[in-house]
């Protein structure tokens, strides 16, 4: 008697393959992402607090003039604690959780060290934000000191780049990534519509996320997509 061949083996769906990702350990996730942005904050005030030196205050340019301030970009503003949850959230392995966490680590302490060594701020706004609703706690939340480099555009670049990578190797239709572009571009426009950030300081938060993000991805390029065995018959 013949032996029957093994049966090929299919890819899986691109939404079952997010669906995986997602519920992988998404209780340390959750905690994670949560820990890790208290932590973050404590930093932030300490070093809003205890800057080493004088305080320089960052020019404006055109592109600063050009962009009005926007008093519904503040919920766009703040959607970015909601957004970098999404590429750890993304993530199918406890190795590369880890090497997520120490990577984008890496990129706000060394934004912290920028901001304890060399403090900014942005110019004193000529609108009254705390006349709207939210922008007197968003005043309380980030305050217009520890500016440059714009960690709010940095930490949102670093994880549009990595959502974008899982989103490439799952193979998701270009909708669904423009989607991602949309998001960060939309959070980086509201950090200058807020006011709470200047053209330069997105400059450097974007420098910043490039480096990081490189070095992070680098080891990850060569990992295979998962499939899914069919089942025999």
């Amino acid at each position: 008697p013949s032996s029957a061949l093994p049966a090929p083996a299919i890819a899986a769906s691109w939404p079952t393959l997010l669906a995986q990702r997602m519920r992988y350990l998404w209780w340390l996730k959750f905690a994670g992402v949560c820990v890790f942005m208290w932590l973050f904050f404590i930093g932030y005030f300490h070093t809003l607090r205890h800057p080493m030196n004088v305080i320089v205050v960052m020019p404006l340019t055109w592109l600063d003039h050009a962009i009005a301030f926007a008093p519904q970009a503040l919920w766009v503003y703040v959607s970015l604690w909601l957004y970098v949850g999404v590429a750890p959230g993304l993530l199918n392995s406890f190795r590369d959780l880890l090497l997520y966490t120490m990577w984008i680590g890496a990129l706000c302490l060394t934004g912290l060290a920028c901001f304890y060594v060399w403090p900014t701020a942005v110019p004193r706004p000529t609108i009254d934000g705390s006349a709207y609703p939210g922008f007197a706690l968003l005043k309380g939340v980030d305050a217009a000191g520890n500016a440059c480099p714009s960690l709010h555009v940095a930490t949102a670049a670093f994880t549009a780049l990595g959502v974008e990578h899982v989103l490439r190797r799952v193979g998701t239709p270009l909708w669904l990534r423009c989607c991602n572009g949309l998001w960060v571009g939309a959070i980086v426009w509201s950090t200058l519509a807020t006011k709470q950030h200047v053209a330069w300081d997105v400059a450097a938060g974007l420098l910043l996320a490039l480096v990081f993000a490189g070095l992070s991805l680098a080891g990850r390029r060569g990992k295979a997509t998962p499939v899914v065995q069919r089942p025999p018959l």
